[in-house]
């Protein structure tokens, strides 16, 4: 998987912090990441950088990542564990994705759904 630079947003911890790093196992360490408080103002700048900002959240016009064609670059947000992505970046986002489910429950662990939409978008770019 590619994952060039991680954005981190609002209420989320940042490196040095023991829990990251105890999750993390020293791949906060990898990667280039940085803190914006606000993530719609990322979101504008990203756009102006000509990066397609897709959120990771069931609404109204989304796509199901099996039919989901890519336009990189990509940033790839995933929201809040229990309140998910705010309305203000919602209603920026060039596109909705979702993640295709069946049965009773309608989400995802955000780690889980992170992981499998990065998984599936990383193998069509690697098909192009």
């Amino acid at each position: 998987m590619s994952v060039d630079k991680v954005f981190l947003c609002g209420i989320t911890g940042t490196p040095p912090n023991t829990k990251i790093s105890k999750t993390a196992l020293g791949a906060e360490e990898c990667i280039e990441w940085e803190y914006y408080a606000q993530s719609w103002r990322l979101v504008e700048k990203l756009q102006k950088e000509n990066i397609s900002v897709v959120c990771l959240e069931q609404g109204k016009g989304s796509v199901s990542l099996s039919k989901f064609n890519p336009k990189f670059p990509i940033a790839l947000v995933v929201g809040n564990e229990v309140k998910g992505v705010s309305q203000s970046v919602l209603k920026k986002a060039d596109v909705l994705l979702e993640i295709p489910m069946t049965g009773k429950k309608e989400s995802l662990n955000v780690a889980v759904a992170f992981g499998i939409s990065a998984f599936e978008i990383n193998q069509k770019r690697l098909s192009l």
